[in-house]
């Protein structure tokens, strides 16, 4: 089925946005690991597998719509120096992936691809979850102070 065109661009920088993240997400999760933070490891390493699916599931929408998905490009990757700034990363990157969908939704609507409207809305609904996880760790440290909190993140 030949796609909008326009809708197409947009699919392929919402799939340079997951790539982004996944790069972003292994790399947090990896350097949790190396501290010995290994419910964070899992944490990062999960919420990568998550942009893995989205980015796999944005390739196989492009290509139906008769489009190429471009995995060649990349955003600006911003990897934290200690887990507060890793998480303030991630927040921010999740706040622009809800905004980027958000408008690929309404544009998918103007263009009347209702199919791609819905798939849209269930990478959208993920990507709320993940702030909502990004958040509550925020709200731990917050509350627990960083010292407290990254001592119940040693153990599985």
């Amino acid at each position: 089925m030949k796609g909008n065109e326009k809708l197409i661009v947009v699919l392929n920088s919402l799939l340079a946005d997951e790539l982004t993240a996944i790069n972003q997400y292994m790399v947090h999760s990896e350097m949790s690991d190396n501290w010995g933070y290994l419910k964070l490891h899992k944490h990062f390493e999960k919420r990568a597998i998550d942009e893995m699916k989205h980015a796999e599931k944005l390739i196989g929408r492009i290509l139906f719509l008769e489009g190429m998905p471009i995995v060649s490009q990349l955003k600006n990757i911003h990897i934290g120096s200690d887990i507060t700034k890793m998480l303030a990363n991630d927040n921010a990157a999740e706040a622009d992936a809800i905004k980027a969908y958000n408008e690929a939704i309404i544009l998918a609507g103007e263009v009347k691809d209702y199919a791609t409207r819905d798939f849209l809305q269930g990478i959208l609904n993920d990507e709320d979850a993940h702030m909502d996880g990004i958040e509550e760790l925020q709200d731990q440290i917050s509350q627990m102070t960083l010292p407290t909190f990254l001592s119940t993140q040693t153990k599985e």
